[in-house]
Parts: C-alpha cells; sequence; structure tokens
C-alpha cells in the first residue's frame, strides 16, 4: 500500500471515532436515502449536529450525498431541495500490518475459472495466473520510471510486501497472504513466489530471481540474485 493509500484509509476510518458519527453511519446503511431532518430525528440531536457528521462522513468518503426536491413538484414555489445521504461505493480495508487477501482472492477465483474452462490442474492454473498477473504489476511500474530497482521497489512496498536489504538479497519482513499462507502453506506459497517472479520479468529485473526461503519473522519468498 502505498503512502498515500494508507493515509487515504487511515482517515476514512478515523472519521467514525466520534460516536454521533457511528450511529450516523450505521444509519444511513440500514436506509437507502436518509435526509438531515431523518437523521436527526433518529439520532435525537439537532439537525444542523446530524448535518455535521453527514457531511463530515460524506467528506472522508464512507458516504455520498445528492439533492432532490422530495415534494415532487418542480418549478417555482417546489421548495428547495433535500441533502441526501447513502452508502459510499468505496472501499476501505485496512489491516496492519498490510495484508491483500483481495489479491490473493482474485488470483484464485481466475485460476479456478481458467482450470475449469480448460480442464487444467488447479495448482497449475494457479501458478500460472499469478505469473500474468505479478508480470502485468512490473510492467505497470516500470513504465516512465529509471531502472528495475525503483520499479521492483515500488511494486514490493505498495503490494505491503515491506522490502529490506538482506546481505544481497531483497527480504520482505510481511506476508500479504499471513493467514492464508498458514492454512494452505505449499499452494499460497508457491502462488506468492510466482506472482514475484512475474513482478521481476514485468520490471526487467532479469539478474533476479524470486525463490522459497522460509525463515521466522520473513515472508517465505526472498528476491535473490539469480
Amino acid at each position: 500500500m502505498t503512502p498515500e493509500r494508507f493515509d487515504e484509509q487511515v482517515a476514512g476510518i478515523a472519521a467514525l471515532e466520534h460516536p454521533l458519527s457511528r450511529q450516523a453511519y450505521r444509519l444511513v446503511l440500514d436506509r437507502e436515502w436518509v435526509t438531515r431532518d431523518t437523521a436527526a430525528e433518529a439520532l435525537e440531536v439537532a439537525r444542523s449536529v446530524a448535518a455535521f457528521h453527514l457531511d463530515k462522513l460524506v467528506a472522508a468518503g464512507l458516504l455520498e450525498a445528492r439533492y432532490e426536491r422530495l415534494s415532487g413538484r418542480t418549478g417555482p414555489g417546489a421548495g428547495r431541495p433535500a441533502k441526501l445521504y447513502a452508502r459510499s461505493t468505496r472501499e476501505f480495508d485496512l489491516t496492519l500490518p498490510p495484508r491483500r487477501y483481495d489479491l490473493a482472492g482474485s488470483l484464485l477465483a481466475e485460476a479456478v475459472t481458467r482450470a475449469t474452462s480448460t480442464a487444467t490442474p488447479v495448482d497449475q492454473a494457479v501458478s500460472v495466473v499469478a505469473r500474468e498477473a505479478g508480470e502485468r504489476a512490473g510492467e505497470i511500474a516500470a513504465t516512465g520510471r529509471r531502472g528495475h530497482r525503483a520499479a521492483l521497489t515500488d511494486v514490493l512496498t505498495g503490494k505491503g510486501y515491506e522490502p529490506t536489504k538482506h546481505g544481497r538479497e531483497i527480504a520482505l519482513l510481511n506476508c500479504p497472504f499471513h493467514n492464508l499462507a498458514e492454512q494452505h502453506r505449499e499452494m499460497i506459497c508457491g502462488m506468492n513466489r510466482e506472482y514475484l517472479s512475474g513482478v521481476l520479468e514485468g520490471v526487467g529485473a532479469t539478474g533476479y530471481e524470486a525463490r522459497l526461503a522460509p525463515e521466522p519473522g520473513y515472508c517465505c519468498v526472498r528476491v535473490a540474485p539469480r
């Protein structure tokens, strides 16, 4: 996760710190669209207080707002449109340390789909899909950057691996798929290695390879010179 993305996620979740903000958010989740008057009545607070907390949640990206004339009339005399609030389509998913179960789920779902449609063993499909996805991520990171090292660091950092130098190797302090790897080590660690192998290909780091090197306190995969 990039620093900017991390700050965005923290800010969104922090917007729920106040009890009234949390109550306002839960209220909106239970209904399709909520007005300030409805929120004020449900929360038993002044309309201005309800509006403050609702607008704060909009600013944080947790809610979205629109204006609508509830009377159904238009033109002069129809009255001012009311501001309505609903849950935003933006996603907030902050885990510490960083986890990327969304990426793992996407890779595994694509692998199952491919295995089913091509009669390929699932483990082989997982390897191919993971490597292809890693290569795409590497190619995107390499666009417009000077040298493969910066691109590689961007991908590893952005995906939550927390890369650090370990002699001539790049060790990864965090496994984005930790809980899955604990339950299905062979498949998930193998998928992880293939994904990082694809990243290396995508950024053009041909002098390095991703290899399994399980060690307490580190991701099971390590980037090492060939």
